[in-house]
């Protein structure tokens, strides 16, 4: 099917065609240097086809060829996604700046897999065995995991299993398995298949409840406002608050399996320092580069707007890949105020009713069916696979009231909102726990949060009272309670990211250290004044500081310990020796 381009606004051509043209599907705007530009039909009306070009238009004209493919947009799945580093397009952009140079080319596609690499492929199967699709042919190793060779997910019904290639070494491409069914031929089947990146990938028996903690070794986020595997959360905040620091910290420490991260539309300098530091990181879990269980999507704010939208389904495609393994994933989107500002514009272009901030009416469907893909499910074969998900929020000025934030609070499990005060006061992570809230049931028992953040609303309460009448003009026992808060924002909610110790916190000893520091919070102090209980912080205060950072199982842990439960047993201010 052909067309000729009628008009060209932006990132968006018009073609008039003279036949079936099907929505959502692929086509492709031929330039006059014979330049082949990848898009996508987004409206067809009457003989009129809206096509969103995921390339510059520079250099089309009207009259200009249009070929209309049947397929939707789609990625490339199979072993080898592991480590890469993709544009929206699933383009791995370190093999296409060998191709053609740093300044990419428009019209210049890879192959999403390496076609020449072959992988020791071990059989699961045997012939006459009855498969159906999302099941395990075999599996190759892929860094520390066993890769899933699967019967495409797209394939309906059940199939016999006619061939499957013994235990050897091939490449994607090479035929594994041949299958039959009742009503179709035989149909080969190999390392590799593709699927619609708007289309939700989850072939499973039933879809799970996410109720497993999802541990990310911030003291913070997993005690005060935990996240769950499978569940969803946001990180909204200014610019400059932190975000993207705070995003890598919880990819390299979280007890994940896979990390997918999203750069839709960041400014360069951050995707940058992304794509140089994360091969240098070390995985805490297997000692070697974080990079072997990370695939990274890159599209910055210089490259074309409609690629945002194509890099947010690209890695929410590969993410519920691996799920489908039985894996734990993480999808790290930053940011989605990026994706929706892309969305305003075509939005724009297509002249559709705007809303809010002339945002497009469906901007609250779009990021709740984006969210909705993460999740726990069961597998045919009883394993369970989790995807959970988190977006960075840029709302302008800090400004939590605008419409993408809001949107995004529809439909997350857990809010973790950026503070622009903390961050200018060093407090990091610069979560608010005032504004904060999570709906997920964390590694601390629920009342022991309550209490806390009690404290915490009680101290703030007392600290603005005393801006205004000062220390003289507060009672001891309120200056005592905004002392305590203080104390436990210092102690423990901020974490110190370059320290051994202090930068990743396991589930046991943040359980441990939280009831201590509530024993703490919860002391009648026996002190007269004020001078001695500001004394008695302080030291305890100390006392705390040092040995969080002590390191865990030396002496120098245990005698801080003590010098702890000695100052919880005195029920008053400790003695000046030490």
């Amino acid at each position: 099917m052909r067309g000729k381009i009628a008009a060209v606004d932006g990132s968006l051509a018009i073609a008039e065609m003279a036949g079936r043209v099907v929505q959502n599907s692929v086509g492709y705007c031929v330039r006059g240097d014979g330049t082949r530009l990848l898009s996508e039909v987004i409206r067809v009306r009457g003989q009129l086809a809206d096509l969103q070009v995921y390339e510059e238009t520079r250099g089309l004209k009207i009259g200009d060829e249009v070929e209309f493919q049947e397929d939707m947009l789609s990625v490339v799945l199979g072993p080898g996604l592991l480590g890469q580093i993709y544009d929206g397009l699933q383009n791995p952009l370190p093999k296409l700046a060998q191709q053609v140079g740093y300044f990419l080319k428009p019209g210049v596609y890879i192959h999403g897999l390496d076609t020449e690499t072959k992988w020791d492929f071990t059989p699961a199967v045997k012939p006459g065995d009855r498969v159906a699709a999302g099941d395990t042919l075999g599996t190759v190793p892929e860094g520390i995991f066993q890769h899933h060779i699967m019967v495409p997910f797209g394939w309906r019904g059940s199939f016999t299993v006619e061939e499957i290639a013994g235990a050897g070494s091939y490449t994607v491409q090479d035929q594994v398995a041949l299958l039959s069914s009742d009503s179709a031929p035989p149909q080969r089947v190999t390392m590799q298949q593709t699927w619609p990146v708007k289309t939700p990938l989850n072939v499973s028996r039933r879809r799970l409840m996410p109720t497993e903690p999802l541990v990310t070794r911030v003291r913070i986020i997993d005690s005060m406002f935990p996240i769950v595997r499978g569940g969803t959360y946001c990180i909204p905040g200014p610019f400059g608050a932190g975000k993207t620091v705070l995003q890598q910290i919880t990819s390299r420490h979280a007890e994940i399996d896979i990390v997918l991260i999203a750069a839709c539309g960041e400014r360069a300098g951050e995707v940058v320092e992304t794509l140089r530091d994360f091969p240098e990181l070390t995985d805490p879990r297997t000692g070697r580069s974080l990079m072997e269980r990370t695939i990274i999507i890159c599209n910055t704010s210089a490259m074309p707007v409609a690629s945002r939208e194509a890099s947010v389904y690209t890695s929410a495609t590969l993410a519920e890949y691996y799920r489908q393994m039985g894996l734990n994933v993480l999808l790290l989107a930053d940011s989605t105020s990026r994706w929706a500002q892309a969305m305003r514009e075509i939005s724009g272009r297509l002249e559709e009713i705007p809303g809010e901030e002339a945002f497009p009416a469906y901007l609250e469907s779009r990021i709740a069916a984006f969210y909705e893909r993460a999740g726990a499910i069961e597998l045919r074969d009883g394993r369970i696979g989790t995807l959970t998900i988190g977006g960075t929020v840029s709302p302008a000025g800090g400004n939590f009231e605008e419409p993408v934030t809001q949107g995004t609070l529809k439909v997350v499990g857990a809010f973790l909102g950026l503070s622009r005060a903390r961050s200018d006061a060093r407090r990091y992570p610069s979560i608010d726990p005032l504004d904060s809230w999570s709906k997920y049931r964390g590694i601390i028992q629920p009342d022991k949060v309550a209490r806390m953040h009690t404290l915490l609303v009680q101290g703030n309460e007392v600290q603005q009272m005393m801006t205004v009448v000062g220390e003289e003009g507060t009672s001891t026992e309120d200056f005592t309670r905004a002392l305590k808060a203080d104390f436990f924002d210092n102690c423990y909610l901020q974490q110190n990211a370059y320290d051994d110790v202090d930068g990743a916190t396991p589930a046991e000893r943040q359980q441990f250290v939280f009831d201590k520091v509530l024993e703490v919070a919860e002391l009648e102090l026996d002190c007269s004044n004020k001078a001695e209980v500001r004394q008695a912080m302080v030291r305890v205060t100390d006392l705390f500081r040092n040995w969080n950072y002590a390191a865990a199982g030396s002496e120098e842990y245990d005698g801080w310990l003590t010098k702890i439960d000695q100052f919880i047993a005195s029920k008053g201010c400790p003695p000046d020796a030490s």
